[in-house]
């Protein structure tokens, strides 16, 4: 599998400031959780925003995606913010002939009790498993990106009802 990560800020890759008492974005983590899996296949990788998704604008999802369309690699994996995942997968929608996948974590990768390594588990296995489209992988399942919503009261992905 050629992947190529695309990285764009977000829950996974918050850090704790205890001098300031806030969370900020920090340096992607996604390398480190792969090294700590012991990964099979090479990556490349691609820090492209450090934003929380409340923040994200159609302008950074065109950046996005624009980098998703230039990605020599057929398999892309974005790692991004819960809040936002849902309408960038939409954006995406209309690339054709990649798997891409997003993924992200509702508590920081920093945290012991972070759904982060398990949700890129989830999304790589993805990757390998399913054919070209948009695919969000959260809560222990894969979604088709038209067929998701953040259900942020239980804390987890759900299908559209």
């Amino acid at each position: 599998m050629q992947l190529h990560i695309i990285t764009t800020g977000g829950t996974i890759d918050k850090v704790y400031f205890d001098a300031l008492s806030e969370f900020q974005i920090g340096e992607p983590v996604i390398g480190d959780l792969l090294a700590s899996m012991n990964v099979g296949f090479e990556y490349t990788l691609q820090p492209l925003l450090k934003l929380d998704s409340l923040d994200m604008t159609d302008q950074h999802r065109e950046k996005i995606k624009q980098a998703v369309k230039a990605s020599t690699a057929s398999s892309i994996l974005i790692t991004h913010g819960t809040d936002g995942m849902v309408e960038t997968a939409k954006c995406l929608a209309d690339i054709k002939g990649k798997c891409i996948f997003l993924s992200g974590a509702l508590q920081p990768a920093a945290f012991a009790k972070s759904d982060a390594a398990f949700n890129i588990g989830c999304a790589i296995g993805g990757l390998q498993s399913h054919s070209s489209g948009v695919y969000i992988a959260m809560s222990g399942q894969v979604f088709a990106a038209d067929q998701v919503i953040k259900n942020r009261a239980e804390g987890r992905f759900e299908i559209v009802a």
